[in-house]
């Protein structure tokens, strides 16, 4: 009796099976519709948004820099930005990146709108961080070093410069280094033990190779210090070395020495042209390089 209640259900009527065939198709045809067509709209792109992102990032440079201001705050040259100052004052990594492709070119910038041009560098921005931009005074004072596109000599009462007598870096002291501000303990004893392991320094550029270094202390490093007698530097034979023996040298590393031994091994004894032949070599310090080199 319960079997055949229960069975009662299933039956139905021949309109009411092809009804249930006509639901059966809407809704797998509904289910492909959503699977193969995209309903999503793209968003256009909001001319007024835009302008108020754009905004709101010179507003957190604006921000960045005025922590940075109110924690300490001194005059900088714009041309030796690093990076970590950089960011620090707001900049972007792309203008970052457009003033050091700009200084490798051996050029500098000489006004706040010569930095905006190269950067790229928004108004407001600039207008909070030009009132620190220091440029030397030949730039400042064009008109007292020059004359008509000359340096003027016409003056007969010419002022006297003061001369800095510069100490051999070679023969510096710990007590002379620290006298320079901006180095401290650290810096001047990993001043002194990069020269020990060069044997002597030959040219006041190896400063930049020292850890630590800003760009600032350097140049008064330059203005303190410079190869007055001729260094007598530790060398090394490249054409005998072991690759042990190479790699020693602070400017060789273990892939450049196995370099050299290699090439050295295919073609004999190396000669200063052929440096530039050996893969990975430091070419932009080779000038350097070579006064530490016997062939």
């Amino acid at each position: 009796m319960k079997s055949k209640s229960l069975s009662s259900y299933f039956l139905f009527t021949k309109e009411q099976r092809l009804g249930i065939v006509a639901l059966l198709v809407i809704i797998i045809s509904l289910q492909l519709l959503l699977y193969f067509v995209d309903f999503s709209s793209e968003e256009k792109p909001d001319s007024n948004k835009e302008k108020w992102i754009s905004l709101q990032t010179d507003l957190d440079a604006k921000a960045n820099l005025s922590k940075l201001i109110t924690s300490k705050m001194y005059p900088f040259n714009p041309n030796f930005i690093t990076d970590f100052k950089g960011y620090k004052l707001g900049m972007t990594v792309n203008q970052i990146d457009k003033l050091h492709a700009y200084r490798k070119l051996n050029k500098y910038v000489n006004s706040a709108a010569e930095f905006q041009q190269i950067t790229g560098v928004s108004d407001s921005l600039l207008n909070v961080m030009s009132p620190y931009f220091k440029f030397p005074d030949w730039v400042t004072n064009k008109k007292s070093f020059f004359k008509s596109g000359w340096i003027d000599f016409s003056k007969q009462h010419p002022k006297k410069e003061l001369k800095i007598t510069k100490i051999d870096i070679n023969q510096a002291t710990k007590e002379e280094l620290i006298k320079i501000y901006g180095i401290g303990d650290a810096i001047s004893d990993r001043i002194l033990k990069q020269k020990a392991s060069y044997g002597a320094f030959v040219s006041m550029t190896q400063m930049e190779d020292v850890w630590g270094l800003s760009p600032e202390v350097i140049e008064k490093l330059n203005q303190n210090f410079a190869i007055i007698e001729t260094p007598n530097p530790r060398k090394i034979n490249i054409n005998n070395a072991s690759i042990k023996e190479l790699g020693q040298f602070p400017y060789f590393r273990y892939p450049i020495s196995k370099n050299i031994v290699t090439f050295r091994s295919m073609n004999g004894d190396l000669k200063i042209e052929d440096l530039t032949n050996i893969k990975d070599f430091p070419v932009d310090k080779i000038k350097i390089i070579a006064l530490y080199l016997d062939f």
